[in-house]
């Protein structure tokens, strides 16, 4: 079956973010929303299916991983990412975000040291912040186009952290990490009795020519010191059945974790979480090839529009995701100036990079290339017009 990635749904009025509260975060709702992350694709044909059939049985009961759930998840780890789970090993979340501030509680106590990599996405400051924690950004630099660790300053940086919250692939910008990144970063965390929360949402989303690699795959200290988190959401563009699962090879760390969602009881999917997730990672192989070829279209127009309309612009364009990073402070214009010609005069809702990591990011945007090919057209010469007022 071939699938159309250049249909234009109408989202507007459904109870959706992206649009519907344009309003409420940017003050107007006229704007082109290239901002949260979700895809404006139709989701995937058997995923609506397996719900259609489910909710044929009209008794919307209590509903729990089943081992066919859990099997599929398994194949999907093992074919995508070389992880060899267990049924043991994993458990149902409803959420990464939400898996992430379940680990904070489990794992650290207030004042604690929490790592991040900055820019980074906003809940990986939030989180931390909001819960008393002590947040330790350590800055990526921007390298050939891409962002690339700084080993020397994050050693520096995590004498004294209790965890470490990786994004992997990063987000923003879809920078994939390589082996080596990987295992210096395990390096460091075992070196200095760091927990990663590693949250692997956008791998499925490594585009065509590059390769993804699990964290808990590079070493034995990797799997040993990590909680893995892996999502149909952003892949399949379901994110509104908050259904992720955790992955635990370490015995304690497993027992402990899975011991504190099943104590308060946070932990427990809907229906739908279970049958949707289940049906995309078990039929999701080639809508997700021909997504990924679309993706990768699209990065490669916004390269070239970028490079004949804006070049004054500088990007860290995705290798895996959707999520582009664009900096606009070669204009010289201040922060503020260039959020009003964004949101008044070219009526394109962004991402604020400030929100990724504080004052450093001011003129720095993400920008959401999930969506048909028009419409990034548009959103971008729109962008490029109020830039040359």
């Amino acid at each position: 079956m071939t699938y159309n990635f250049d249909e234009i749904i109408e989202r507007r009025h459904t109870g959706c973010v992206k649009h519907d509260m344009l309003h409420h975060f940017f003050g107007r709702s006229d704007l082109m929303p290239m901002w949260v992350a979700d895809m404006d694709f139709r989701s995937p044909d058997f995923v609506m299916q397996a719900i259609r059939e489910r909710a044929e049985h009209e008794v919307l009961g209590y509903a729990f991983a089943t081992d066919e759930y859990l099997s599929t998840m398994q194949s999907w780890l093992l074919r995508h990412y070389q992880v060899e789970a267990a049924k043991k090993h994993l458990h149902f979340i409803p959420g990464i975000v939400s898996g992430i501030a379940f680990a904070l509680q489990a794992f650290t106590q207030p004042s604690d040291r929490i790592l991040i990599l900055t820019p980074v996405y906003p809940p990986f400051v939030n989180l931390p912040n909001g819960s008393q924690r002590t947040l330790v950004p350590c800055p990526l630099c921007i390298k050939n186009g891409r962002f690339a660790i700084d080993f020397d300053q994050l050693s520096d940086a995590a004498k004294g952290c209790k965890m470490m919250i990786l994004a992997n692939p990063h987000n923003p910008g879809g920078t994939v990490w390589s082996p080596d990144d990987l295992r210096q970063v395990a390096e460091i965390c075992t070196r200095n009795g760091i927990v990663v929360i590693d949250d692997e949402i956008h791998a499925d989303l490594t585009l065509p020519g590059h390769t993804h690699t699990a964290y808990p795959t590079v070493l034995q200290t990797a799997a040993d010191n990590s909680l893995m988190f892996i999502s149909p959401s952003k892949t399949f563009n379901i994110a509104g059945l908050s259904s992720s699962i955790c992955y635990i090879g370490n015995e304690d760390l497993r027992k402990h974790f899975f011991g504190y969602l099943e104590t308060y009881e946070v932990a427990n999917g809907n229906i739908f979480a279970y049958v949707g997730a289940q049906a995309a990672f078990a039929h999701g192989d080639e809508w997700l090839r021909q997504m990924l070829d679309y993706l990768a279209g699209n990065v490669a127009f916004l390269k070239d529009f970028l490079q004949s309309e804006m070049p004054e612009v500088s990007a860290v364009l995705p290798e895996a995701s959707y999520l582009a990073w664009l900096d606009f402070n070669t204009y010289g214009r201040s922060h503020e100036e260039t959020l009003h010609r964004l949101l008044d005069c070219a009526h394109v809702a962004l991402n604020d990079g400030t929100t990724f990591g504080g004052t450093a990011y001011r003129n720095c945007f993400r920008l959401n290339i999930g969506c048909p090919r028009a419409t990034l057209q548009e959103a971008l010469q729109r962008i490029a017009d109020a830039m040359k007022k």
